[in-house]
């Protein structure tokens, strides 16, 4: 495996997100990341590239399409051995992603708080669930991050590395799937509530 050369980063547990970037950005990594969370790294002093930089195409839907783009899920879930692979990444000028730092929205906070079903609807994570899954599916040769416990692993490995090891790409990779699935048993609770 090569070095970690660019991260995505988009949270919305941003708890210890300034401090991790900033590791990362002192070890040559490029960050990329989206609305609220890069103002944050921003803020924070990090350089960030934005998603729509790197894609050529801005945020659109008030931000419910963001991520959803080829240039982003391209350098995710390409097989770096693969010659096609590659090949083709090359030719559609899109750049490796090696590291994904996402946790989703509150869906379970919000619908406590709020309580209609517009309103939950609209705090249904779609980018962030897409990414994590194709992170966790390329586990082989991406690094997926969900809970802010793991920036000290993570860094410590890339550290004394340049990457993260296989077996701590799997574990994080179960995490994702695990993850995911009960966030939408919790959604689908939540809709099972109401008839329409």
């Amino acid at each position: 495996m090569g070095r970690i050369e660019r991260a995505l980063i988009s949270v919305t547990d941003k708890s210890g997100i300034v401090d991790f970037a900033k590791e990362l950005e002192a070890l040559g990594i490029e960050i990329v990341s989206t609305g609220g969370t890069a103002r944050t790294l921003r803020e924070g002093g990090v350089k960030v590239v934005d998603v729509s930089e790197l894609t050529g195409f801005p945020e659109i839907l008030g931000g419910r399409v963001k991520t959803l783009h080829p240039k982003i899920h391209g350098g995710i879930l390409f097989k770096r051995d693969d010659e096609e692979h590659v090949k083709t990444i090359k030719e559609q000028g899109i750049k490796p992603i090696d590291l994904v730092v996402v946790n989703l929205y509150a869906f379970d906070k919000v619908v406590k708080e709020k309580g209609d079903l517009d309103t939950a609807i609209e705090n249904i994570d779609i980018g962030g669930p897409t990414l994590l899954r194709a992170s966790a599916k390329n586990f082989k040769y991406v690094t997926v991050v969900v809970d802010p416990a793991d920036y000290p692993l993570v860094l410590s490995e890339i550290k004394s590395q340049g990457n993260t090891t296989l077996k701590t790409r799997f574990y994080l990779a179960k995490k994702v799937f695990k993850l995911t699935s009960e966030y939408d048993r919790m959604i689908f609770d939540y809709l099972s509530t109401f008839e329409l």
